[in-house]
């Protein structure tokens, strides 16, 4: 993958969906930076950059919950990622949840 058609925003970071490539559930969103992304390309595993630490970090790298790429697109616009990944444990979110999105709007 040639990351540099990519549009990183002005922090240089751009987002990721996560997607579970058995049965397509979101995950979640989180950011990358190029850095986490040439880190996720090299190791077929998720990195993501923490804007709340400020700092590169694996995925599952403190829970075990790793996840596993499968495939990765990017958007018409060159400014998403779409991730398809092998969740390990079956756990996506920090709350403990298998995916972020589980608070109903409507």
């Amino acid at each position: 993958m040639d990351i540099s058609k990519l549009k990183f925003d002005e922090k240089g970071l751009i987002p990721a969906i996560v997607q579970d490539e058995k049965d397509g559930t979101v995950l979640m969103l989180a950011y990358m930076n190029k850095e986490s992304l040439q880190k996720t390309l090299e190791t077929k595993e998720m990195w993501y950059w923490s804007r709340s630490r400020k700092e590169l970090w694996h995925k599952g790298a403190t829970s075990g919950h790793i996840q596993k790429v499968s495939e990765m697109y990017y958007d018409c616009d060159a400014d998403a990622i779409l991730a398809k990944v092998v969740q390990v444990g079956d756990i996506a979110c920090h709350t403990g949840k298998r995916s972020c999105f589980f608070n109903r709007l409507v």
